[in-house]
């Protein structure tokens, strides 16, 4: 039986992008899939950084781990890497990075921008006092290599292999861990660019940040029976949107239905990307609560 609090504490360090740390998480992930009997296939790229990140170079190269077992779906077309393509992928990038701000200071600096911004036909020096403080806030999205990312995003890769656990070994269900989700979902859309016959015709149910406090949110990028099942099962709170960039977001283009599953609340949100991430703060509860419930929707969908 997985002693997920040894691998919680194995996983969670700074591992940014491109760092010694980073390689040691994702050989340890492969490992973990292949104990249980997947085949994984790591998928190299190259991609831009998001341009609203500071600090970051102009290219970064990641490798996403792509998972199945032989039994977890009909054969795939000739000539493609795996043979079986399954009908439902769990996701969840395996990357972290911290910044000297908060989730939660970033979010209010937006806020304060567009407040500004709105402000302009009423009052031009409020206006500007407003847009002078979302500019500060926003001058300090950074990325660094201080937080060990329990919650974001250890937390989900976690809830993808306890899910697999609570499976039958022939369920048709594979497992994709992105890379490089925190500098702009650089991985998730090099998939879909290069690879998108993988999430074709499949459901994907992808999780980002699971804390033991606050509710699950399903956020429904694109609607269909697996994510409402995944949800009523999670008592969760349902949205078409919701003010966070996931990889879900890349995933909904090409898969047939596609859902991402948070669970925290605005005390998680003053802790994600900050040194505090950290793999003391888990009990886990919340991860085996959704890994619980996704993996009876999984079951009766």
């Amino acid at each position: 039986m997985t002693d997920y609090a040894a691998l919680l504490r194995e996983i969670a360090i700074p591992r940014l992008v491109g760092t010694p740390n980073h390689a040691r998480v994702r050989a340890a992930l492969r490992r973990e899939l292949e104990e249980r009997g997947f085949a994984v296939e790591e998928h190299a790229f190259a991609g831009r950084a998001s341009r609203l990140l500071l600090g970051t170079p102009r290219l970064v190269y990641g490798v996403n781990l792509i998972a199945v077992r032989p039994s977890a779906g009909p054969p795939a077309t000739v000539g493609e890497s795996f043979r079986v393509r399954p009908s439902v992928w769990l996701t969840a990038h395996y990357d972290s990075k911290g910044q000297p701000i908060s989730m939660a200071t970033r979010l209010a600096g937006v806020i304060v921008l567009v407040l500004g911004a709105a402000a302009l036909p009423f009052g031009l020096v409020p206006a500007l006092v407003l847009l002078a403080v979302g500019i500060l806030v926003l001058s300090c999205n950074r990325a660094t290599d201080r937080s060990p990312g329990a919650v974001d995003n250890a937390s989900g890769v976690l809830a993808a292999l306890a899910i697999v656990d609570r499976l039958p070994r022939d369920a048709p269900v594979g497992v994709i861990l992105p890379d490089a989700e925190e500098l702009g979902l650089v991985g998730a859309r090099a998939l879909v660019r290069e690879r998108p016959e993988l999430l074709r015709d499949a459901a994907v149910v992808n999780f980002d940040g699971l804390d033991d406090a606050g509710r699950p949110v399903a956020f429904l990028h694109r609607r269909g029976p697996v994510g409402e099942a995944a949800a009523a099962a999670l008592h969760a709170l349902s949205a078409p949107w919701f003010p966070v960039v996931v990889d879900g977001i890349a995933f909904a283009g090409p898969s047939r239905e596609c859902v991402t599953i948070m669970k925290g609340d605005w005390a998680t949100m003053r802790v994600v990307h900050t040194t505090r991430d950290a793999a003391d703060r888990l009990t886990l509860a919340g991860v085996l609560e959704v890994a619980e419930g996704v993996a009876r929707a999984l079951r009766t969908a």
